[in-house]
């Protein structure tokens, strides 16, 4: 009898488990934004393409993932095209749907060297994906992940430019 019993306590327990596992709130929403670089000279016009994802599973986590590719396959100049190019990732929250964004986490990432070694990049690793620090997620709340990219193009002269990316949907409940 005690071996039926215990065994029938684990399995009660097992079950409970995974009824609250399948009961935990799992979601996701993804935004992809591009846009086009125009290098003075001969260097090689290029897309740059940004996939912000806000995912829940238990907590809620926030990244970039940054994919660019040269327009022109005719490479002419090759030298340095960006002294700096910076993609920061931002955990956001707002009280109602329609509420002013209020920044939970962020984490800036710094891309140049990435961006300058290579004219075309589409894995989705590490190094190309910027992930800021996950928010204890709160239901009441509406949640996204937004990103903006501040660059600045060698030899332009025009001096740091902002790009602001799509933001995720918004996640709630």
């Amino acid at each position: 009898m005690r071996k039926h019993l215990s065994t029938a306590v684990a399995g009660g327990a097992a079950a409970l488990a995974l009824v609250a596992l399948a009961a935990a709130p799992a979601a996701a929403g993804t935004a992809d934004s591009q846009f086009d670089v125009v290098f003075p000279g001969s260097k090689p016009q290029t897309t740059y393409y940004v996939q912000n994802t806000a995912t829940l599973s238990g907590s809620l986590t926030g990244k970039s993932v940054m994919s660019w590719q040269i327009i022109d396959d005719q490479v002419v100049d090759n030298s340095k095209r960006f002294t700096s190019f910076k993609i920061t990732t931002r955990i956001e929250e707002r009280l109602s749907k329609t509420s002013e964004d209020h920044v939970y986490t962020s984490k800036t990432c710094d891309l140049t060297k990435l961006v300058n070694d290579n004219y075309s990049w589409f894995q989705i690793e590490p190094a190309n994906t910027c992930v800021a620090p996950s928010a204890v997620y709160d239901g009441e709340l509406w949640w996204s992940t937004d990103a903006t990219i501040v660059y600045d193009i060698e030899g332009d002269g025009k001096g740091a430019i902002t790009q602001e990316l799509l933001g995720s949907p918004l996640i709630h409940g």
